[in-house]
């Protein structure tokens, strides 16, 4: 029990173990909302080992407040909660602009209940009790999704790319970018603080889905990092370990 409730600890983030070697995550963050402790605690282990930060809250109203603070790249809640239920948060939130992908859990499987879920806001349905490598699917292909984004010119700290001038810029140095080069960097933009794995650049920049024995995704962020870091720059592409690649602001 000791050792479990260590992983859960280190999983939330309250390990006191000392710095690691590897790129921090600032914004590869999920945000649960379930009041199943057990099952909040399975989760959590799961969700960690694959990569993410997972922050767990137990009830609706402190659920709520959590997911209006934006610090999240998706929020899973449960359907039934105490205090405030899963739909009303959806209702809410949406109702403020609040755009972040939503994945809902329930035990109430109904077809009713699963379009009450989507129709409230909710951008996927999964009905308990689930296996966790379809929870992990599912958050996978809810991050892949496009931004529905009208913006013209996307910044990340110093970083800056126009849209419509097809132009490059990290603070005053101008980037001349070859065109998948540019497309994987939008790619990158869109999502800051987010871990890309390497089948998600090839589906998504590349649209390859079935190649899996290549280096191609590493030779291009290599390309790509030379002209985005310049020497005495502080970087702003990283590799993770086991995971992939993620574009973040200088600390």
């Amino acid at each position: 029990m000791a050792s479990r409730q260590a992983n859960i600890d280190e999983a939330q983030g309250r390990s006191s173990a000392g710095p690691v070697a590897e790129a921090v995550l600032p914004k590869s963050r999920l945000l649960l909302i379930e009041d199943d402790v057990e099952t909040a605690n399975e989760i959590v282990i799961d969700l960690s080992e694959r990569g993410y930060e997972v922050v767990h809250v137990a009830n609706g109203v402190d659920g709520l407040t959590k997911a209006r603070m934006k610090d999240f790249i998706l929020v899973i809640v449960d359907r039934m909660l105490p205090g405030l239920d899963g739909l009303s948060i959806l209702e809410t939130l949406r109702r403020e602009d609040c755009q972040v992908p939503v994945l809902v859990l329930s035990a109430l499987g109904e077809v009713d209940e699963r379009v009450r879920g989507l129709k409230a806001g909710g951008d996927d349905y999964l009905t308990k009790p689930f296996e966790f490598s379809e929870l992990a699917a599912r958050i996978e292909a809810l991050l892949r999704r496009p931004l529905m984004s009208r913006e013209t010119v996307l910044r990340v700290g110093p970083l800056e790319l126009d849209l419509i001038e097809r132009k490059v810029r990290r603070g005053s140095r101008t980037i001349e970018l070859l065109p998948r080069e540019f497309k994987l960097l939008e790619y990158l933009m869109r999502r800051p603080g987010q871990v890309m794995t390497r089948a998600m650049l090839l589906e998504d920049v590349w649209n390859y889905r079935f190649l899996t024995e290549t280096n191609l995704v590493d030779v291009h962020i290599g390309k790509l990092r030379r002209k985005i870091d310049a020497a005495g720059e502080a970087p702003m592409i990283h590799s993770i370990r086991g995971a992939g690649f993620m574009l973040s602001a200088p600390a």
